[in-house]
C-alpha cells in the first residue's frame, strides 16, 4: 500500500519505497524522499496520514517511529496524526529519532507485543 502511494512522490526510486527486511512486529517501514519532505509534497502528506490510519487499525497498540531531523518532526508527526481517528489515539504512540549523517528519513510502524 505505502509503496504504491509513495510512487507518485517527487523522484523516489522504487527500491526505497518500503523495507523488505521487517522485524516480526513491524507493520510497515518506508523511507521519506528528502525532496518530497522539503517541498511538503501533498502526496507525502497523504501517505503519512494513511500510515497513521494503518497504525490505528492494528488490533494491538502501535508505535510510530519517525526518523528525521529535529526541525521536521512537527510536520511529520502532525501528518501521521491526521490519519489516526480520535477514538484510537490512545493506542498509537510516537517515538522520534534524530537522523544521523547519511541516514534516510523514515517512518516505521510496529505493534507493541
Amino acid at each position: 500500500m505505502a509503496a504504491l502511494a509513495l510512487a507518485g512522490c517527487a523522484q523516489m526510486p522504487p527500491s526505497t519505497a518500503a523495507h523488505t527486511d521487517k522485524a516480526p512486529n513491524e507493520v510497515i517501514s518506508f523511507d521519506i524522499p528528502p525532496d518530497a519532505l522539503g517541498a511538503r509534497d501533498p502526496q507525502l502528506t497523504a501517505v503519512l496520514a494513511k500510515a497513521g490510519a494503518l497504525a490505528a487499525a492494528q488490533p494491538q497498540p502501535t508505535v510510530v517511529l519517525v526518523t528525521a531531523l529535529g526541525q521536521d518532526f512537527a510536520y511529520l508527526n502532525q501528518a501521521v496524526w491526521k490519519g489516526v481517528p480520535a477514538q484510537h489515539t490512545a493506542r498509537v504512540n510516537f517515538e522520534n529519532r534524530t537522523a544521523g549523517l547519511g541516514q534516510p528519513y523514515s517512518v516505521s510502524i510496529r505493534t507493541v507485543q
